[in-house]
Formats: structure tokens, sequence, C-alpha cells
């Protein structure tokens, strides 16, 4: 759905077509974050659109453009 602020970490492995262990990976190293609502954990979708962006900046640092 557009309007999703949060979602799953499976929901957030596959918005940027990662695995569901490098996803917990990435939060369990502080790369994004999470929210925990009782015993669920939500990725916030703006975390997951900056942390594509901030791979977006470094590849394009790396490659000079």
């Amino acid at each position: 759905m557009a309007d999703e602020r949060l979602v799953t970490v499976p929901e957030a492995a596959r918005r940027f077509c990662s695995g569901r262990s490098t996803t917990y990976a990435l939060l369990r190293n502080g790369i994004i974050s999470s929210v925990t609502i009782g015993t669920l954990r939500r990725v916030a979708v703006a975390d997951l659109e900056n942390y594509i962006l901030t791979l977006k900046e470094q590849a394009a640092n790396r490659d000079g453009y």
C-alpha cells in the first residue's frame, strides 16, 4: 500500500530486493532502524528510502558521477 508508514521486516527486505537475514543484519548494525510495537518489529518506510538514497550517493561518489 502506498500510504504505509511502517512495514514488517520481510516487507522491508522485499522493498529493496534483499533477504530477510540481510535486513535483520542492517537493523542489528544500526544501519536502518526499527520500532517495536508490543512484540512486533516494524521498519519505517522513510528509513528505507533514506538508506536507498545513501546507497545511491555512495555509488555515485565511488563511480565519479
